[in-house]
């Protein structure tokens, strides 16, 4: 059981940094639109969309990259959080979110 207790600890520890860097990513006006359950919920659903969808099956360009198409993202979040009731937001404000979730990391790679 210990080593589910760490795993969902290293996840959860995890999911906040990519918040904190999502959130210090946003423009200001985002920042005060978006709270972190907002964050926490795009978060969610971004990561069942990609685990979902064929996205990150595709094959990858010869610098090792996979295209990523950023709006289609925005535009299924922004359907998800109506059809849930969690807001009406805009796709240019879901993509800011999209944008920074997956750029996330990248400043560690080199």
């Amino acid at each position: 059981m210990a080593i589910l207790d760490d795993e969902l600890m290293n996840d959860a520890q995890f999911d906040a940094e990519v918040i904190t860097y999502v959130r210090n990513s946003l423009p200001q006006e985002l920042k005060d639109k978006f709270d972190d359950d907002l964050l926490y919920y795009f978060h969610d659903l971004l990561e069942e969309y990609l685990a979902e969808s064929d996205t990150l099956e595709a094959e990858p360009d010869e610098d090792g990259f996979v295209n990523v198409d950023v709006e289609k993202i925005a535009a299924y979040l922004k359907k998800q959080a109506k059809k849930e009731k969690v807001g009406d937001f805009t796709e240019e404000e879901l993509f800011f979110i999209v944008n920074a979730e997956l750029s996330f990391g990248d400043d560690f790679e080199e």
